[in-house]
């Protein structure tokens, strides 16, 4: 038996309480921490974690026999709080993004590589069946070789959204919807596409006075074998669409699922390929249906790897890669500058205290509230939805 913890018990905790809840013969929560001991006491009553303690600080679980903790509180906290656990010979599952500064990801890689544990970073959107079905796709390369991809991370956030004491700030945070929100899409990207060469890339705040970042991002690739791209990370997006889109020579795949094929005619302009659409579509049809999706998903797979040994679909490695996309196009949208992959660790965007020296401040936080009442998040628009 697993024994599990969990640190933060903010609105996304709930997510991996649910999670664990799914395997109760493989794992058990024995503590919830926070700094409010009342909200970690509050989500031991509201799931019914009957062998867990509400803990105020985790340093005191650091010699206790858990085995596996899962992180859950604010980006600024991330690193430490891991290395500390991993240090002790715990495995840790941490939230996206993984740390708030390239300097930071990397001390955590060397010390899960130092210790023997397991370092997974939350990417909940590979875990589902659509994106699960659409890697199986383009791995096959029947569509050609993909020459563009889209990436729309559009979500939409209320001015208050920014009240919360850590949020909307280059130090706490470490930055807006590029590196909160648009993440999941990003990290699905580089899974599926591998990591572009270079980035340039804008970012304004367009709606929220009271937050230091971005509100809006756009980021223009260039993949080493010539493909190029653009994401787009948004919160100002009502209806919250979201989207990828990998535009191969032969024909167009995306999530939420969509193929069409084309092949030229005698002057160069289009007409449908039907066999080759076909034949996409009864690929995408024959893959199997995931079992245990999102956080579930990848629980299972760090149970997994914890018990037999088996590869994690998410490491540390993805986790850092993810990252340096997103300080990339920080820096470029701060600079005006093309940037070109990878960051060296004397760049002045590699370590946290030079970033926020040299990113831009939009504006400077006007209102604080320490807490919001617990209520349920938006995960935007599903995926697999028409």
């Amino acid at each position: 038996m697993i024994n599990v913890a969990i640190i933060g018990a903010g609105a996304i905790s709930s997510a991996h309480i649910s999670a664990y809840m799914k395997f109760p013969e493989r794992c058990r929560i024995m503590a919830v921490v926070d700094v409010y001991m009342e909200k970690a006491q509050k989500r031991i009553e509201e799931y019914g974690l009957h062998d867990a303690v509400a803990v105020a600080d985790y340093h005191e679980l650091l010699q206790n026999d858990i085995d596996l903790v899962s992180i859950c509180t604010p980006p600024y906290t991330h690193a430490s709080i891991a290395c500390d656990f991993m240090k002790a010979g715990k495995h840790v599952l941490v939230e996206k993004p993984m740390a708030s500064s390239l300097e930071e990801a990397d001390q955590m890689l060397k010390v899960a590589h130092d210790s023997g544990t397991l370092l997974s970073v939350i990417a909940q959107n590979r875990f589902t069946t659509p994106m699960m079905k659409l890697k199986s796709v383009l791995d096959s390369r029947h569509m050609g070789p993909i020459l563009h991809v889209q990436v729309d991370s559009y979500w939409w956030r209320g001015h208050s959204y920014y009240d919360l004491w850590w949020r909307g700030t280059w130090e706490k945070e470490g930055g807006g919807c590029t590196l909160n929100h648009a993440v999941h899409h990003i990290d699905a990207m580089l899974w599926m596409m591998g990591a572009p060469i270079e980035v340039q890339a804008m970012m304004a705040n367009t709606a929220h006075d009271n937050a230091e970042v971005e509100d809006i991002s756009m980021a223009m690739l260039r993949f080493s074998q010539g493909a190029v791209g653009m994401i787009t990370s948004s919160v100002v997006h009502h209806g919250e669409e979201q989207q990828l889109i990998f535009q191969g020579k032969e024909a167009r795949v995306s999530v939420p699922w969509k193929v069409v094929a084309s092949t030229s005619q005698s002057h160069g302009f289009p007409e449908p390929n039907p066999d080759l659409e076909r034949q996409l579509q009864q690929q995408y049809d024959a893959l199997p249906e995931i079992i245990h999706s999102g956080h579930a998903g990848q629980v299972e797979n760090v149970l997994d790897a914890i018990e037999y040994g088996t590869s994690l679909v998410v490491d540390g490695k993805s986790g850092r890669n993810t990252l340096e996309l997103i300080v990339g196009i920080y820096k470029s949208a701060s600079t005006g500058e093309k940037v070109v992959f990878p960051i060296p660790s004397d760049d002045t965007f590699y370590s946290r205290e030079s970033m926020m020296r040299h990113v831009v401040h939009f504006y400077e936080k006007k209102s604080s509230v320490e807490n919001f009442e617990d209520i349920g998040i938006t995960l935007g628009r599903r995926l697999d939805e028409e």
